[in-house]
């Protein structure tokens, strides 16, 4: 086997790789929208209207605040499937992940999603730790932002 092959088939595998899982502002800009982002993390509006379904993308570790509630389901690589309903107002942190999405309720779902990147994305600080603010008070805040940014 030639030098040359091997790392066009590396290089291949890497791209294929990378283009799998992607950014799903990126792969999704229908129903991800990049409202912000910096070095620490990325803040996406997330919109799925009635039935609407994803490609496969990923997130890194972060917490999504839900607008409007919903029933979604989630598709992991593996073909793994959970479903997930969802009410205004809460909060929940996820570990990075990759999955495709359906909405299987008839009402439109909304909401945000802060990514948060480096070492606590990666799992490398306490996840566990309590958050200074209450789910509540993050989601009221959340909520207020949301309603400031949909204004003209």
């Amino acid at each position: 086997m030639s030098c040359r092959f091997l790392c066009a088939a590396v290089f291949l595998c890497m791209v294929a790789n990378s283009a799998i899982a992607q950014d799903p502002t990126k792969v999704e800009p229908k129903h991800y929208r990049l409202q912000f982002e910096n070095d620490r993390v990325q803040v996406v509006n997330v919109h799925y209207g009635p039935h609407e379904k994803s490609e496969m993308h990923e997130h890194p570790g972060g917490v999504v605040v839900i607008v409007t509630g919903g029933h979604l389901k989630f598709t992991d690589p593996n073909g793994k499937v959970t479903e997930v309903y969802s009410k205004p107002g809460e909060s929940r942190w996820f570990p990075p992940f990759k999955h495709k999405v359906e909405n299987v309720g008839d009402e439109p779902y909304n909401a945000v999603y802060i990514g948060i990147k480096g070492k606590l994305a990666e799992g490398g600080a306490n996840t566990n730790q309590e958050s200074p603010l209450a789910p509540e008070e993050v989601a009221k805040i959340l909520l207020e932002y949301a309603s400031a940014a949909a204004k003209p």
